[in-house]
């Protein structure tokens, strides 16, 4: 590059480092207010957004023509890597110049990214930086078999969302949680959600509690496998049927017969073909359909009734061009009303958990049920009711569940901070927790409010927070939400791509996640990546090729999460070997390039 050109560059770089200072200053008091193990990072966080409210393309671009850092990755160390490409220009020009020492250098920023984050989510796996958090499902309260298999397939964070269930059954999962990290010898952080003011599908008509086992067949009918159903005492697998009368399940033997009546009326007679220490095993060749209380009985007339079986799940059927009626009052939504020649006499209703909402929509409003899966457009709305116009849904319909997100990303919704369960909730967060996972904080202003009670609970410097980013105005609020959050001593931020996905639209997200990752690089906080991740593995066994590539870019964050489902064992080993295995070619923003191998 010419002499002339460089020295245009040199005083773009000046000018840059210039304006940089002068907003340090104008921050000084706000840095001034973060936690003191904090302060470093704030000030380098308004080193980078001072640096991004810049249009830095065509230095960038001279600056790699020069085989100088581009500044692509400097995050984290901003002014320091500013005063080195201005170091290596002036050497570049033969001008004297000394080795910059102002800033955070990048070693000192690697080292307080991974400070932070072994504080908020503990040790990590040996081979393995990026950890893995599980939601726990409701099951984990009973069942610890299930919760010592999650732990021991690599978990190092348990999730419970306080969304769901109740202090008994949440204290219940971590009881089994501390009791499987003490047998397996490792720590395993608990976090819990707080619900917040997230705007819900309400209840429906409840599901019969129902599970239906069928052999194996081919395409023709035929048997491949005949069913195994196990009766025991501790249900894990998808074919165990509750039995909790251990005298009844211990006088069996092998080859006894059990029979019974299904739902239907139909009679089956099952030979015992295995004995376990927590149950029998049989084998059936015809379709059954157990319910809970079902009657079973051996060969010498001893009786037993099946135990609590989970509930299948209500739904609304909702297909293209239909009508959804949602209601404010608490109402049990209910199906479509049919005439005999198939007319919709009356469109399927259900209930919103928020009451704001119908003041605060208007006619052409876009809503989203479940993270997007049911699309619709407000085309009618009082102050009682909102009627919707079902969008494109996939061929069959889309099923409508209880207890399902809603987003209407268009309308100007008041609705923020903590709610009045949220703040009962804290209580107990505070007192059996990690973590708390902060949902839909959307200002400043919210975060404080947490801060407060925090303090009055004497928990503001024990206690980890985590932000939940997932609205549209919480993004454009987020470098101020973040510096107030880091009055804290014990902060993260989870990426919450379901919710916000739907808010900022499918077309904005990747760039939406980009930049919080960048911001969180800056401030050197550890960052969640959330919302589907495997989400197929872990509800159906198989993985899709999406699913994997998507998985490769959570090793940019320090943690991944993963939903619940009947695979999710699965789905943790396999996030495991994938985060193990790739940690050779990705060092959190760098790309790495180990020798080439052949499988």
């Amino acid at each position: 590059m010419e002499a002339a050109k460089l020295s245009e560059l040199l005083i773009e770089i000046e000018s840059i480092i210039s304006y940089i200072e002068e907003k340090e200053l104008l921050y000084k008091e706000k840095i001034d207010t973060t936690h003191v193990a904090h302060q470093e990072s704030a000030l380098n966080l308004i080193h980078y957004l001072s640096l991004r409210s810049f249009d830095i393309a065509k230095i960038q671009k001279k600056l790699g023509e020069l085989g100088i850092s581009r500044l692509a990755k400097a995050e984290g160390h901003i002014l320091n890597s500013l005063y080195k490409c201005h170091f290596y220009i002036k050497m570049l020009l033969g001008e004297q110049a000394l080795f910059p020492e102002k800033g955070i250098t990048t070693q000192e920023s690697k080292k307080l990214t991974r400070k932070n984050t072994k504080q908020l989510f503990g040790y990590r796996k040996k081979g393995r930086r990026v950890r893995i958090m599980v939601t726990l499902p409701s099951e984990a309260a009973y069942n610890y078999e299930l919760v010592y298999k999650i732990a021991a397939a690599g978990m190092n964070c348990a999730r419970i969302n306080c969304a769901h269930d109740t202090p008994e059954v949440w204290h219940l999962m971590i009881d089994n949680v501390k009791k499987a990290a003490i047998q397996l010898k490792k720590r395993i952080k608990i976090t819990m959600d707080l619900g917040g003011p997230k705007i819900r599908t309400g209840a429906l008509e409840e599901g019969l509690k129902i599970k239906k086992i069928t052999p194996n067949r081919d395409d023709r009918g035929n048997i491949i496998h005949p069913a195994n159903i196990k009766f025991t005492s501790n249900v894990v697998e998808k074919n165990d049927i509750p039995v909790y009368d251990k005298d009844w399940l211990s006088s069996l033997q092998i080859n006894d017969k059990i029979t019974l009546k299904d739902t239907r009326g139909k009679e089956h007679k099952l030979k015992v073909s295995e004995i376990q220490n927590d149950g029998v095993s049989v084998k059936s060749n015809k379709t059954i359909y157990f319910e809970t209380n079902m009657v079973l009985t051996t060969k010498n007339g001893a009786t037993t009734t099946v135990g609590e079986l989970p509930e299948i799940q209500n739904y609304l059927n909702l297909h293209t061009g239909d009508e959804l009626l949602m209601y404010k009052e608490a109402i049990i939504g209910k199906k479509a009303t049919i005439d005999n020649e198939n007319k919709v006499i009356r469109p399927a209703c259900i209930s919103c958990t928020s009451q704001e909402v119908f003041s605060q929509v208007s006619i052409g409003d876009p809503i989203y049920f479940d993270d997007g899966k049911v699309p619709g457009e407000i085309i009618a709305c009082s102050e009682n009711e909102i009627k919707i116009k079902i969008g494109t849904t996939k061929p069959g319909g889309a099923k409508l569940k209880s207890d399902k997100g809603i987003n209407l990303p268009a309308s100007k919704l008041n609705i923020h901070g903590l709610t009045s369960k949220d703040k009962q909730d804290l209580v107990f967060v505070a007192e059996h927790a990690d973590v708390v996972n902060f949902s839909f904080v959307n200002t400043a202003e919210d975060v404080k409010q947490l801060h407060e009670l925090l303090q009055s609970l004497n928990v503001d410097n024990k206690l980890g927070v985590i932000l939940k980013i997932e609205t549209n105005e919480a993004f454009n609020n987020f470098s101020e939400i973040l510096l107030e959050a880091m009055k804290l001593k014990l902060v993260g931020v989870m990426i919450a791509r379901g919710d916000l996905a739907i808010e900022v639209g499918w077309e904005n997200i990747g760039w939406v996640q980009r930049e919080i990752l960048a911001i969180c690089n800056a401030a050197h906080i550890p960052v969640v990546w959330a919302t589907q991740v495997l989400e197929n593995m872990a509800k159906k066994g198989l993985p899709s090729r999406s699913e994997i590539t998507d998985t490769t870019q959570s090793l940019k964050a320090e943690c991944v999460m993963l939903n619940k489902g009947p695979y999710i064992v699965n789905a943790i080993r396999l996030l495991d070997t994938i985060l193990t295995k790739l940690e050779k070619y990705q060092s959190k923003n760098d790309s790495m390039s180990p020798s080439l191998s052949k499988l």
